[in-house]
């Protein structure tokens, strides 16, 4: 087995159930608890493993809703526009991305017309941001 192939199925399991255990992680990718433990250290050091987190069910959360938020940025103001997207304590997650906008977000607030509003009143009074094309979620099928 080679180191690629070890970190790539420990990686898959994480994926798939971030609160897996070290032993849990290593029965399922055949592997020791202390070699689990050294790659998913590296990982985190490397920066490939960023973060854990729960998912969750859009339909369930009684008091919140989310959206996946496209946005179409001005090329000479990309870096600063995303500094201060960052900086909104709605904005969850933020993406560059190469499909129909610059940048794909994921945005939480207490129900849709507070999102609606965070967008129109905070997003795109942010200099450089040109449009911004919400999709909310409903519910989560996988």
């Amino acid at each position: 087995m080679n180191e690629e192939s070890t970190a790539d199925r420990i990686l898959e399991v994480l994926e798939s159930d971030a609160q897996a255990s070290y032993g849990e992680i290593a029965e399922q990718v055949g592997v020791s608890k202390p070699t689990v433990r050294k790659y998913v250290s590296q990982l985190e050091e490397q920066g490939v493993i960023v973060g854990y987190s729960a998912e969750v069910d859009p339909k369930k959360l009684s008091s919140t809703s989310i959206a996946f938020v496209g946005f179409d940025v001005k090329s000479e103001r990309y870096v600063d526009a995303i500094q201060e997207l960052k900086a909104l304590e709605s904005l969850r997650t933020l993406y560059s991305s190469s499909g129909d906008h610059m940048l794909m977000a994921e945005m939480r607030a207490e129900d849709g017309d507070t999102l609606a509003r965070i967008i129109q009143d905070e997003v795109m009074t942010i200099e450089g941001i040109e449009e911004a094309h919400p999709t909310f979620l409903q519910e989560r099928l996988k």
